[in-house]
C-alpha cells in the first residue's frame, strides 16, 4: 500500500472573501460574549467581540487615512500586547498586507528583512528594534487612538489574492517572506476537528506571546472564527504560573510549545477541572513529556506537524488520538503523501519526505521575490515540507527528522548559515559551524563550533556579539572551540559528524 492519504477536497473558500471579516463574523452574532482575556495573576483585561470588532475596523479606517492603499505592505514591530492582533486584522480588513515579525529581532536583522519587501509603513512600539530605512513609522500610541474611529468597510475580493507575509528562515541562511492568500485562514477550519476538538463554548489558553504566529493562528484567529474565547497570558507570566491561570480562568484547551510543558512540569501542577486537553506544535513533543503531563493533569496532549508555508496538516486529535510515538494523521480534507527521490509515494513503513498537495487551500502562494526558491519546494503537484517521516499501515505519520540542516530553537526554525554569517564578522574566528545539539532527553540547543584565528574569544565576547546581531532564539547556547571543522571530499561542511562527535563525547542524549 502506498503512503498516500486523500480524504477528498475540502469545502471551497467563499468568494468574495476577506480574512479579517471571516475571523470576526461569528463574533458579530454574539457581540457581548468575551472574545479575549489577557490574564495576569491579579485579574484580566477583557475584550468582548463587539469591542474587538469595533477596534479592528477603527484601525482599518486609521490606516487608510494615512494614504495607504490595498496591496501595500505594512511591517509590524510590536510588543506582546493586544495592539498586535488589532494591527494585523485591521490591515487585512482594508486590503493591506501586514507583515508580523518577532520583537526579538535586532536592528540589522529587521533592516535586511524589511529591505526585501519594501514596506509602505511600519507600525512600531517603543523598545522594539526598527528598520534603518526611510519608511513612515506609525507609533503604537497612534494605533491605539484609532480604535474608536468609524468602522472601515471590508475589502473583499478573490480568496487567492495576497493577504499577509510571514518570515521564515531559509536554507540559504537568509530569511524568506512567505506569501499567504486570504484563503489560508479558511483552510485552518480543517484543524477544528482534525487537531483542536474546538467548539464555540471553548476557552482556549495559548501560552505564547501575541506576536508569535503560532499564537496568532491557534490562540486567537481560530477560536474567534468559531466564536470561542481566547485567553492569553500577560507579558511576564512565567510557565510555572500557567496552571494557576488555567484553573482560575476556566480554560478548557491549552496550547503551547513542548518546552513550555517541560517547564510547567518542574513544579506540582494544581488541579484544572475544566481542562479537557492540551495542544503542542513547533517541535517534536517528547513522549516522556506527554506521559508526564497526563500523569500530572489527567489530560492528553495532541500534537501537530506544520510549518510557515502551510500551517499544520498532520495532527492527533480527540476524535483520533495518535499511536504512541506518532505525531498524528492527515487532517480531514488534506491530501498528503510520503515521497521518495522520484517524487512518487513510497510504500507504507518506508521513510521519505512528507508532502502536501499544492492545491491545498492552506499552501502558500510562494516566497516573495524568489520564484526559483518557490519552484524548488514543489514537484509533481506536491509541496515538499522537508520533514522526513514514515506512514504506518493505518495512516499514522511518524516524524523522523529534517532532510536538511535546519535547526529548531523553541519552535522557531533557524538556518545554521544565518548564525554562522553573524559570527563570520567577529575578529578572532577563522570559521564556524552552527549545529542543533541534544543536551538532555527531548531538549536541544544551538551550538557553535568555532575555529579561532588566534586566541579563542571568551564566552562574554561571543555572547555580546550574538546579542548585538541575532534575535535571542537564534543565539547559540554553547560555544565549542575545535582545531578544525570536518569537511567532505567536496570541501562541504559535515554537520552530521559534528553532531555525532558531540553525542560521543556527552553520551547519546538525543
Amino acid at each position: 500500500m502506498h503512503a498516500l492519504i486523500d480524504s477528498g477536497p475540502f469545502a471551497p473558500c467563499p468568494a468574495p472573501f476577506n480574512m479579517a471579516a471571516y475571523v470576526l463574523a461569528a463574533g458579530q452574532t454574539t457581540p457581548d460574549k468575551i472574545a479575549l482575556q489577557i490574564l495576569s495573576l491579579t485579574g484580566a483585561e477583557r475584550w468582548s467581540f463587539g469591542a474587538l470588532i469595533r477596534a479592528v475596523r477603527g484601525v482599518g479606517t486609521g490606516l487608510l487615512a494615512q494614504g495607504l492603499a490595498p496591496g501595500d505592505r505594512v511591517l509590524l514591530r510590536l510588543a506582546n500586547t493586544v495592539d498586535f492582533p488589532l494591527a494585523f486584522l485591521g490591515a487585512i480588513a482594508v486590503g493591506l498586507v501586514p507583515v508580523p515579525t518577532s520583537s526579538q529581532l535586532t536592528a540589522p536583522e529587521i533592516t535586511a528583512m524589511a529591505a526585501q519587501i519594501d514596506p509602505a509603513a511600519v507600525i512600531a512600539a517603543e523598545g522594539v528594534a526598527r528598520p534603518d530605512l526611510p519608511v513612515p513609522v506609525i507609533e503604537v500610541a497612534t494605533l491605539a487612538s484609532w480604535r474608536d474611529l468609524s468602522p472601515c468597510d471590508w475589502h473583499r475580493g478573490d480568496p487567492d489574492r495576497l493577504g499577509y507575509l510571514i518570515f521564515t528562515s531559509g536554507t540559504s541562511g537568509r530569511p524568506r517572506a512567505v506569501m499567504h492568500a486570504h484563503r489560508a485562514v479558511w483552510a485552518r477550519r480543517m484543524m477544528w476537528a482534525g487537531w483542536y476538538g474546538l467548539t464555540p463554548e471553548d476557552r482556549l489558553l495559548h501560552a505564547g506571546a501575541f506576536n508569535w504566529t503560532y499564537t496568532l493562528g491557534t490562540g486567537l484567529m481560530d477560536p474567534w472564527a468559531i466564536g470561542a474565547s481566547a485567553l492569553i497570558p500577560a507579558a511576564g507570566i512565567a510557565p510555572m504560573q500557567l496552571p494557576l491561570l488555567l484553573k482560575r480562568f476556566d480554560a478548557t484547551i491549552f496550547a503551547a510549545a513542548p518546552g513550555v510543558y517541560r517547564q510547567m512540569l518542574k513544579a506540582p501542577i494544581l488541579p484544572m477541572p475544566r481542562l479537557r486537553h492540551g495542544l503542542s506544535a513547533g517541535e517534536k513533543l517528547p513522549e516522556a513529556t506527554r506521559q508526564a503531563w497526563r500523569a500530572a493533569t489527567g489530560t492528553p496532549v495532541f500534537e501537530a506537524l506544520g510549518m510557515s508555508e502551510v500551517s499544520t496538516y498532520v495532527s492527533s486529535s480527540p476524535d483520533r488520538p495518535a499511536p504512541e510515538g506518532a505525531s498524528g494523521y492527515a487532517q480531514p480534507g488534506r491530501r498528503v503523501a510520503v515521497l521518495g527521490d522520484d517524487a512518487q509515494p513510497v510504500a507504507r513503513g518506508e521513510a521519505g519526505i512528507l508532502a502536501v498537495a499544492d492545491t491545498d487551500p492552506g499552501v502558500f502562494l510562494g516566497y516573495w521575490g524568489q520564484p526559483q526558491e518557490t519552484a524548488a519546494r514543489k514537484r509533481n503537484g506536491w509541496f515538499l515540507t522537508g520533514d522526513t517521516v514514515c506512514m504506518d499501515d493505518d495512516g499514522a505519520i511518524r516524524y523522523l527528522g529534517r532532510d536538511d540542516d535546519m535547526m529548531n530553537a523553541g519552535g522557531y526554525r533557524v538556518s545554521p548559515l544565518e548564525v554562522e554569517r553573524a559570527f563570520d564578522t567577529l575578529p578572532g574566528i577563522a570559521e564556524c559551524a552552527a549545529v542543533e545539539l541534544p543536551v538532555r532527553d527531548g531538549v536541544s540547543v544551538i551550538g557553535l563550533f568555532l575555529v579561532a584565528s588566534g586566541p579563542v574569544p571568551g564566552d562574554d565576547t561571543l555572547q555580546a556579539h550574538a546579542q548585538a546581531t541575532l534575535a535571542r532564539y537564534k543565539q547559540p547556547r554553547l560555544y565549542i572551540p575545535v582545531a578544525e571543522l570536518p569537511k567532505g571530499a567536496n570541501n562541504k561542511l559535515d554537520r552530521k559528524t559534528l553532531r555525532q562527535g558531540w553525542r560521543g563525547l556527552n553520551g547519546d542524549q538525543a
